[in-house]
């Protein structure tokens, strides 16, 4: 298993993290979406989770890898699906932090998922 590929996905995770918290902080705002729209804990809730999740892929267990990928698939598409009309949010500073991390850290998992061995040495 390349090494470089896990942490690039610990970084990619942790970048979107980071966007997520600034979201939630009031730092950078989504488009014209406000507090009603998206409360300030679900950019700190989903953050974090970025965050563990991240972590939990230097752990090289292929069962986390599909998970994340599953999990960050949903996070993408959800995103598009409610945002699509909505070119503001999308191009907004969170919306480009996080999916220019999401999207090549979904590929990155894909990668690992479709390489990993199990008998493979740490």
């Amino acid at each position: 298993m390349k090494k470089s590929v896990l942490l690039a996905c610990l970084v990619l995770a942790l970048i979107a993290a980071l966007g997520y918290i600034l979201m939630g902080a009031g730092i950078i705002q989504a488009g014209n979406l406000t507090t009603d729209d998206a409360p300030p804990v679900i950019g700190y809730v989903i953050g974090g989770c970025y965050a563990v999740g991240g972590f939990l892929v230097l752990m090289k267990r292929r069962w986390l890898f599909i998970t994340g990928a599953v999990i960050n698939g949903f996070a993408i598409v959800m995103f598009y699906i409610m945002y699509a009309g909505q070119p503001d949010v999308v191009t907004s500073a969170p919306g480009l932090i996080t999916k220019i991390a999401q999207v090549p850290l979904e590929a990155g998992l894909i990668y690992l998922i479709v390489t990993y061995r199990r008998n493979e040495s740490p």
